[in-house]
């Protein structure tokens, strides 16, 4: 159950990134920040609302998965692949344990790996429709 609440958080993370950010037009550095605080703070307010380890888990893969948000919407402009990415961010942390450490951090090269994956599904998908 605790990894379902993860995957979903993950999905949403990436998708109001990507909204806040293009479709409000705040920019990707103030929708992730703001959005991260918010849910951050809002954790730190209420540290007994759910489990510990999802108390501690859910500002994390929100806040990693906003990094897949950040996306441009010029190299991803679906939001399914977005929510998507977010998705495969959450899959990505929870399967790495400790294998990222010293890659210049776990949520970083997570969300790479998410966004690199979402991107080159995207451009399969673009080569397929013109074909």
């Amino acid at each position: 159950m605790n990894e379902l609440i993860l995957f979903i958080t993950g999905g949403i993370g990436a998708l109001l990134t990507f909204v806040v950010a293009h479709d409000l037009k705040q920019g990707v550095v103030r929708a992730s920040a703001g959005l991260s605080l918010i849910v951050g703070l809002f954790f730190y307010a209420f540290p007994d609302l759910l489990s510990p380890e999802l108390t501690l888990d859910i500002p994390l893969v929100f806040f990693g998965a906003s990094f897949v948000g950040m996306t441009g919407s010029h190299l991803i402009q679906s939001k399914l692949l977005i929510l998507m990415g977010g998705v495969i961010f959450s899959g990505v942390y929870l399967a790495s344990s400790d294998v990222f450490v010293g890659l210049g951090g776990k949520l970083g090269t997570a969300a790479c790996i998410s966004s690199l994956i979402v991107f080159g599904v995207g451009v399969l998908i673009s080569r397929f429709k013109t074909r």
